[in-house]
C-alpha cells in the first residue's frame, strides 16, 4: 500500500514533503527525510545516523551491502541543500560504535568535510558514540540548550518539556485495507519530540511500545509517518502494534 492512500480524500493538491511542528511555541519544519528543520536558528536536526552500521555487522559476520554511510550521508546533504541550513546538529548515536569512525571510507569522509565546510556542525554525544575523535570536525557537546529547547540522544523521563531527542527511533504501524504499513516517524506533544532514525540501516521501535509511556502516555501525543513521497500525520487511533 502506498501512503499516497491517505491522501486519497483531499480534493487540493498539496505538497507534502514537510510539515509544520511547533514545540514549546517555536515553529519547527518536520522533513520527509527525517530531518528537523528549524528556521529561526537555520539549523537542521538529524538523531541516529549510525554511520558505519553495515561494517560493524561486517565484523561480526552478518553481510549486509557496506553502502549505508554513504547512502545516509547522500540523504543528509540533500535535506541540507533543500532547507539552506547554516548548521547541523546530530542527536547522538551517529556512528554505530566507537571504532566506526576508523571504518569510515576515505570518500565519505570527505564528503562529510565538505558539508563541514558549508555549516557549523555539533556533535551530541549518544551511547553508541559516547565519545568522538576530533578529526570529524566540528562541535562535541553531551547536549544543548538553544532559545530555551534542550537538545540531547536519550529523553528524559515523565513531565519533560522544552527537550528534542533521539534515541528510541520511533516508527508507526496501521492497517489500511487488509495492508500493514510500518515506517519510520516523529512523536510529539507540542512540549517535547522524539526524532525518527535517519540511518539508512537504522531499525524502529513501534510508539506504542511500553517505552514510550513515561513520554508521552497512551494517546496524548501526534504522529507524523514518513512515506517514500511525503510525510503524514496520523491520528492516534489509527495506530496498531507489531
Amino acid at each position: 500500500m502506498a501512503l499516497a492512500q491517505l491522501k486519497q480524500d483531499r480534493t487540493v493538491e498539496r505538497d507534502f514533503s514537510q510539515q509544520n511542528i511547533s514545540i514549546c511555541g517555536k515553529a519547527f519544519v518536520a522533513d520527509l527525510s527525517g530531518a528537523l528543520y528549524w528556521p529561526a536558528e537555520k539549523a537542521l536536526i538529524i538523531a541516529d545516523l549510525h554511520l558505519e552500521k553495515g561494517s560493524a555487522f561486517a565484523a561480526q559476520g552478518q553481510f549486509l551491502p557496506p553502502y549505508d554511510t554513504r547512502e545516509t550521508l547522500r540523504r543528509l546533504a540533500t535535506a541540507i541543500d533543500r532547507t539552506g541550513a547554516k548548521t547541523v546538529i546530530a542527536l547522538g548515536d551517529s556512528f554505530h560504535d566507537r571504532e566506526g569512525p576508523q571504518r569510515m571510507p576515505a570518500h565519505d569522509r570527505e564528503n562529510l568535510k565538505i558539508m563541514q565546510e558549508a555549516c557549523e556542525w555539533i556533535w551530541v554525544l549518544g551511547n553508541h558514540d559516547p565519545e568522538l575523535a576530533d578529526w570529524l570536525g566540528g562541535y562535541t557537546v553531551s547536549e544543548i540548550k538553544v532559545e530555551g529547547i534542550t537538545l540531547r540522544h536519550e529523553p528524559r523521563g515523565a513531565w519533560t518539556t522544552h527537550e528534542i531527542a533521539g534515541h528510541l527511533h520511533p516508527a508507526a504501524r496501521i492497517v489500511r485495507d487488509g495492508y500493514s504499513l510500518r515506517r519510520p516517524c516523529f512523536i510529539g506533544n507540542g512540549q517535547r519530540l522524539i526524532m525518527p532514525a535517519f540511518g539508512s540501516y537504522a531499525g524502529g521501535l513501534n510508539v506504542l511500545d511500553e517505552a514510550f509511556d513515561p513520554l508521552f502516555g497512551q494517546d496524548s501525543f501526534a504522529v507524523w509517518m514518513l512515506g517514500q513521497e511525503g510525510l503524514y500525520p496520523i491520528a492516534p487511533r489509527l495506530l496498531r502494534g507489531d
